[in-house]
């Protein structure tokens, strides 16, 4: 995948910016609050429609009404321009190749990876940050899932509200019967399928952590399905286990166990990383964690999505740094890398330079 033009219409602080990156590697320098992370963000956003605003209204420049990006691509040799239009007064518009598109249609049109420092506390933050992680790359990768798993979290809240009408006796157990059944089905359907991609990222970033590691590090990532005590994840498993404990979840008013609980666990030479790991070691797990998903999304898709790395040179020792950086070249992996300091990147890796301030970018 590569992006061929990425375009601003008042995002952000962006007034109206538009920029060619480079197909392999590009550097945003620039001091902080310049607006290099609102590209990054944006790219991000266009793949998975999530953003550090609280608000889509956030995304509007100061004193306008509505905000535009436009992204052309290149997608197994294929020309898409994508183009979504947030607005403070009507829903989004989302358009690919002129044509309009449902938010749950855009996952999977455009892949991108961001790797951000609030990804070293992945591991030490609750189970959802970790399925979030887990939830995006598998929706890019295979976009069916994406639709399972809104599914299934829909029939989570409907089964939850039934519960606490039934504790309150407004309504009868039986009434469970039907939603176990509906509900048994799709948490199979997305643990097997969570299980299954855990077991290629093991793989694929126990490799990378041996080679950052000069092979002293042997990573494994397991996926803790709580409250199901067996790995045989069919529906008929998952609704045994409703029916055993339905007692317990009419008296607690939520369903006590299946997908929406559970957790990756992270081993660094056998010990939890979360409880055992140093800064180094986080790091180092985290960066192996990114390339695997480089690694996955290529397998699955046939190439390469987007990498994003937001402000991480400072966080990597420059051994790291330097082995980052060849990774990227020689794979010809396209990458846009925000950093404020020109001394992160030896001459030897130096992609395109932007540098950025105040909202407008120069080559």
């Amino acid at each position: 995948m590569n992006a061929v033009e990425i375009s601003f219409r008042d995002w952000r602080n962006f007034a109206d910016l538009t920029f060619r990156p480079a197909p392999a590697i590009n550097i945003f320098l620039g001091q902080n609050a310049q607006g290099k992370t609102n590209i990054l963000e944006a790219i991000n956003f266009a793949s998975l429609l999530k953003s550090r605003a609280g608000r889509e209204a956030e995304l509007i420049r100061w004193g306008q009404k509505t905000a535009l990006l436009r992204i052309k691509y290149l997608k197994a040799g294929i020309s898409h321009e994508l183009a979504i239009e947030v607005s403070a007064a009507h829903t989004r518009r989302i358009l690919l190749d002129a044509n309009p598109i449902r938010p749950r249609e855009l996952i999977g049109k455009l892949n991108s990876v961001l790797f951000t420092p609030e990804d070293l506390f992945m591991f030490k933050s609750s189970p959802a940050t970790r399925r979030k992680f887990l939830d995006a790359q598998i929706s890019q990768a295979a976009p069916v899932y994406f639709m399972h798993l809104l599914k299934y979290n829909r029939l989570v809240e409907i089964r939850n509200a039934l519960l606490k009408k039934i504790r309150d006796n407004s309504a009868h157990a039986d009434e469970l019967d039907l939603w176990d059944e509906q509900l048994a089905e799709y948490a199979a359907r997305v643990a097997s399928k969570r299980l299954a991609v855990v077991n290629k990222l093991n793989a694929l970033a126990n490799r990378l952590q041996q080679k950052i590691s000069a092979h002293t590090e042997t990573l494994s990532i397991v996926y803790d399905m709580r409250g199901i005590g067996s790995t045989n994840i069919l529906a008929e498993e998952f609704l045994k286990q409703l029916r055993a404990r339905r007692f317990k979840d009419i008296q607690h008013g939520s369903t006590g166990m299946g997908a929406h609980l559970d957790d990756l666990k992270f081993f660094l030479n056998g010990r939890e990383l979360k409880l055992f790991g140093s800064q180094g070691q986080l790091r180092t797990v985290a960066l192996a964690l990114k390339l695997s998903e480089l690694e996955f999304l290529r397998a699955e898709t046939g190439e390469y999505p987007l990498l994003l790395l937001d402000d991480v040179m400072s966080e990597l020792d420059a051994s790291r740094r330097e082995s980052l950086l060849e990774f990227l070249s020689r794979q010809q992996i396209q990458t846009l890398i925000t950093a404020t300091d020109r001394a992160y990147f030896p001459t030897r890796t130096f992609g395109k330079i932007f540098l950025i301030r105040a909202g407008r970018l120069t080559e």
